[in-house]
């Protein structure tokens, strides 16, 4: 069943080409459509969702982009069929916490165009997940466990601005991932990890002030910048088991010096208690000899 243009009660509540008339409202008598798979509300004046939209258990399109919403409810993740949710094109400020836990089967979530400041941790749950475009936000930054999508295969973190400035090194984990924009941003350095990611055929990194990688090596393509970055990440391990090596060598140094001072230590010791066993305690003290020792 799919619900576009949609009645509630015998009354038209979205326009149709003959009555172009916007909504501000779904009513909760939404959660009746059980059999619901595919709900268009798109391009209108909504500013909030109803709790009981997360009744519809068999819901797996929703799209209510180009509307004025703030928030999503947080009942939205007992919409556990979704696969396609497109919330682009609003005011959306955050996301609710737990959306990934319940949203188990999404595979396309577009928040793109919105005021995001962040991406929930749970949205790592979402193990279907193949696309994920966040581009046009004020996000600061992916979760540390996003590496855990490993089924993700395009990523669109773009035109985030200042606010977006790194990236984490586990995006090397997303192994199947063909397309990483991260553009117009205020990133300096992308992780090395991108050498990982042998799936990576589209690599945008334009508008950020780049240094690692060089941008000329950017300009040679992707497969330029996976080389490069697996030549630093080789080099940066070299670097570290020679640091190594010689911390064990001073390490080394250090143990045969004490040992050193405590064996002289000790026969200097052994040496003096055999002559005064030899002398006897009792024995009068010779001025010299007691001046050698």
């Amino acid at each position: 069943m799919i619900l576009c243009m949609f009645q509630f009660d015998s009354k038209m509540v979205h326009g149709t080409p003959d009555n172009p008339t916007l909504f501000q409202v779904i009513p909760d008598s939404i959660s009746g459509l059980q059999k619901l798979e595919e709900l268009n509300v798109s391009s209108n004046l909504l500013e909030t969702l109803p709790d009981a939209i997360g009744l519809l258990a068999n819901l797996k399109v929703l799209d209510v982009s180009g509307n004025k919403l703030k928030k999503l409810p947080e009942s939205i993740a007992g919409c556990r069929s979704l696969i396609v949710l497109d919330a682009s094109f609003n005011d959306l400020m955050f996301l609710p916490k737990n959306i990934g836990f319940g949203l188990v089967n999404l595979q396309k979530f577009f928040i793109h165009l919105n005021k995001l400041k962040a991406i929930p941790n749970s949205i790592c749950e979402m193990k279907s997940l193949r696309i994920l475009d966040a581009h046009f936000n004020a996000i600061h930054g992916l979760p540390h466990s996003i590496g855990k999508l490993t089924n993700l295969e395009v990523l669109n973190m773009g035109s985030n601005f200042n606010d977006l400035t790194e990236v984490p090194e586990t995006v090397g984990d997303l192994i199947n991932l063909k397309e990483l924009d991260l553009s117009n941003n205020q990133i300096r350095a992308i992780p090395e990890t991108v050498y990982q990611l042998q799936n990576l055929t589209k690599l945008i990194l334009d508008q950020n002030p780049l240094v690692v990688p060089p941008m000329d090596v950017v300009n040679n393509g992707v497969e330029a910048v996976k080389e490069y970055m697996m030549k630093r990440r080789l080099a940066m391990l070299e670097a570290e088991e020679q640091g190594s090596l010689v911390e064990k060598n001073k390490e080394g140094e250090t143990g045969w010096a004490a040992w050193g001072t405590f064996t002289l230590h000790s026969v200097y010791s052994g040496f003096s208690y055999t002559i005064s066993s030899y002398l006897g305690r009792n024995a009068s003290k010779d001025p010299f000899l007691d001046q050698e020792l």
